[in-house]
């Protein structure tokens, strides 16, 4: 946004005057070219990058490399002396081999050091190439690198956001930000929402930013900020800015060349300097002058000065280059076997020394496929298990698994969740149409969440969509918090389903649904399905209410106001994204080897709380407060006062781009071996500062593949410790 002004904090009408637009014409033309030359391009840009022979002095400018350098050098010189002498060519060959190991390692380098660039290029893909802009009074389709500040924008479902905006009207309007705040689910936006100005980026409901996508609904926004101004633009410069430091293994191997190289220089000058004083042309001095003792002494002199330089080039481990590589690429091959891509040899052994993992939460440490747990129907609440899009599961009651149809709401709240929805469940196919084990969701997670439980209760979209077709529906509205659709159910008869906010779809009821009986709704009813409610939410489960009424007749039109009321209570739906069932002992694992595991997550506090607690991140005998904490609590800390506690945080929420890579260095600072996951473009920065990088080989987007060290083929944390192994 522009500078010094956060425009999630002011009205729409102050948004229109800062930026000097009207927003029912646009900006004109000559506005346009005047910003376009005050603000650029709306183009992620990239520093000049180093020229080739910069880059090679790089990769040259180590000790051991310098050392073996000169050792080539010299056997240049010893062989060329041999061969004058004998003809032999043994030290030209000892050179050239020299010479071809520091080549190879320096191509290496050369090839790994163009990471940032590979990194700000997957980025730029993600950017819209097409904007629908209001100017001089009309929509216009302009290229997206073209938009300037102030342009109004127009938000449609299934659109990248062109810039980063602020919101001035939305209708249903949701925007996925998965990538940028590592939000779960997509975030439902009010255009008119005034938020303070250290609210966090996942809370930004106002503002809409660059490379996230509209899911639902429509809307316009007034262009804040472009190019690297924009959230993706800092994420670019930070990756860029990123100094990469060397890894244990290579301080080692410069450590052990300085040692050697002092060593062997002191062995040197001691063995030639004994040469020459026990040399017996000594008596010449002493009869003839110095003269004649120069003249008898230089054939002496050359001899000891090539016996020194010699036992100095034994010394240089010239194979040593080459037996490291040889020894990680080895065990590059066995971490591929426990789905672990290296894409950078040294991170082989950095795995090996890493102390800490950051972890991210969602893909990672849960499976990213939100689920039904939790139901409550007839007035009991009923645990739902199983793994993630997958329709199995079982259906228990205070760990007693329910033997047939003892609760006949479930049947109910099942078909109701099912058809009062667009999303659908399918299963993969393979080469051929050949359908395979796994399953997706076409549609939006949590409704995919309701499709999978009414899969696992036995009903089936295709069969009960026969039975009970669509024939009108109210969509989804946020000022509503709930989507209602008409159904036929049998002749002349007409059923509505209602879905949404539990507390809301309470009000709207005056039955409810227990036993197979309908029952007058008392003020009891409603206390129990509240505070059950209530407890379902604690947990961090999203929670919908689940209702209907039955119809005599289809009204001619589907009025919210006239056909949702009188409803019939079901039942409530909590889901979350759950943990993946063996990472909890994954952690076990790590924390038994010395390697301690922290969450780093864009989601909400309790919802990390409520994950961490089932992985076992949480120390039972120390508070919540001292092991939690969220970005904006971070970001009040000063450095000093923040490593003095990080060593005690154990999950961090809400987090930035900016917070991931604070975490990190102040890890590296107290003397860990960090290794950062993640799969969106806000872990990019994190992953190509931590002493490794491991990305989402599935979830992960194009920009966190290329800017990290490691890729797992599963997304799977407990792969990393597999890997470590």
């Amino acid at each position: 946004m522009l500078e010094g002004i956060p425009f999630r904090s002011v009205s729409i009408g102050e948004v229109a005057s800062k930026l000097a637009v009207d927003l029912e014409k646009g900006l004109d033309a000559d506005e346009v070219e005047c910003r376009r030359a005050q603000f650029g391009p709306n183009a992620l840009t990239e520093r000049p990058r180093p020229g080739f022979w910069e880059r090679l002095w790089n990769q040259l400018n180590q000790f051991l490399v310098l050392i073996l350098i000169f050792s080539a050098v010299v056997s240049m010189f010893l062989g060329w002396t041999e061969y004058q002498k004998t003809g032999a060519i043994t030290e030209f060959i000892d050179a050239g081999a020299i010479v071809a190991i520091v080549v190879l390692n320096a191509a290496l380098g050369m090839i790994q050091e163009g990471k940032a660039e590979e990194g700000l290029a997957a980025l730029k893909k993600m950017a819209a190439p097409n904007a629908l802009a209001l100017r001089d009074g009309r929509l216009q389709t302009v290229p997206t690198r073209d938009l300037v500040p102030g342009d109004v924008v127009v938000l449609e479902m299934g659109n990248l956001v062109p810039a980063d905006v602020r919101l001035i009207e939305g209708f249903n309007l949701r925007i996925d930000e998965a990538s940028l705040t590592g939000e779960s689910v997509p975030v439902e936006k009010d255009a008119r929402a005034i938020l303070p100005e250290d609210a966090a980026l996942g809370d930004r409901r106002n503002c809409g930013y660059m490379g996230t996508m509209v899911t639902y609904g429509r809307g316009r926004g007034v262009v804040a900020a472009t190019g690297m101004a924009t959230e993706f633009g800092k994420i670019a410069t930070m990756i860029q800015e990123a100094e990469e430091d060397p890894t244990p293994l290579q301080i080692k191997l410069d450590q052990l060349g300085k040692w050697l190289g002092i060593a062997s220089l002191i062995v040197c000058g001691v063995v030639g300097l004994l040469g020459i004083v026990r040399d017996p042309t000594w008596s010449v001095l002493w009869q003839d002058g110095v003269g004649a003792y120069l003249v008898a002494a230089r054939e002496t002199l050359m001899e000891m000065f090539m016996v020194s330089v010699s036992l100095a080039i034994a010394a240089v481990p010239e194979g040593l280059p080459a037996v490291v590589t040889v020894c990680l690429a080895l065990g590059m091959q066995e971490m591929v076997r426990r789905n672990a891509l290296i894409r950078r040899l040294p991170a082989v052994e950095t795995l090996g020394s890493t102390t800490v993992i950051c972890s991210d939460k969602t893909g990672t440490l849960t499976q990213n496929k939100m689920m039904v747990t939790r139901v409550y129907v007839d007035d009991v609440v009923l645990t739902v298990s199983g793994n993630g899009y997958e329709p199995v599961g079982e259906f228990s009651r205070d760990g007693e698994e329910l033997q047939g149809t003892e609760y006949p709401g479930l049947d109910i709240l099942a078909r109701v969740a099912l058809l009062c929805n667009d999303a659908e469940l399918q299963q993969e196919t393979g080469e051929g149409g050949v359908k395979g084990n796994g399953w997706r969701v076409v549609g939006d997670p949590t409704e995919g969440a309701l499709a999978v439980l009414a899969a696992k209760n036995g009903i089936w979209r295709k069969e009960v969509e026969a039975e009970y077709p669509r024939v009108d529906e109210v969509p989804f509205e946020s000022a509503r918090k709930r989507m209602s659709t008409i159904h036929q159910a049998g002749d002349g008869e007409y059923v509505v389903y209602v879905k949404g906010a539990a507390d809301w779809i309470v009000d709207l009821c005056d039955r409810v649904y227990l036993n197979g009986e309908v029952k007058e709704i008392n003020g009891e009813h409603r206390r129990k399905i509240l505070e059950t409610n209530r407890l379902m939410a604690s947990d961090a489960l999203r929670v919908l209410g689940v209702a209907y009424r039955p119809l005599s007749e289809r009204p001619k039109h589907a009025i919210a106001e006239e056909i949702e009321q009188q409803l019939v209570f079901v039942g409530l739906a909590g889901m979350i994204d759950p943990a993946r069932p063996e990472v909890r002992g994954a952690i076990e694992v790590a924390a038994r080897a010395g390697i301690k595991t922290v969450m780093v997550t864009g989601d909400y506090r309790e919802t990390a709380i409520a994950i961490g607690g089932e992985l076992g991140l949480l120390d039972g005998d120390k508070s919540i407060h001292e092991q939690v904490m969220t970005g904006t609590e971070m970001d009040r800390l000063d450095d000093e006062s923040f490593e003095k506690i990080v060593e005690g945080i154990r999950i961090y929420a809400r987090v930035s781009p900016a917070n991931k890579v604070r975490i990190v260095d102040t890890l590296k600072r107290r003397g860990h071996i960090a290794a950062m996951t993640g799969d969106g473009v806000n872990d990019a920065p994190a992953l190509k500062r931590a002493n490794i990088g491991v990305a989402m080989g599935i979830a992960g987007t194009d920009v966190s593949k290329e800017t990290a060290d490691m890729v797992l083929a599963d997304d799977n944390y407990a792969s990393i410790v597999s890997a470590v192994e």
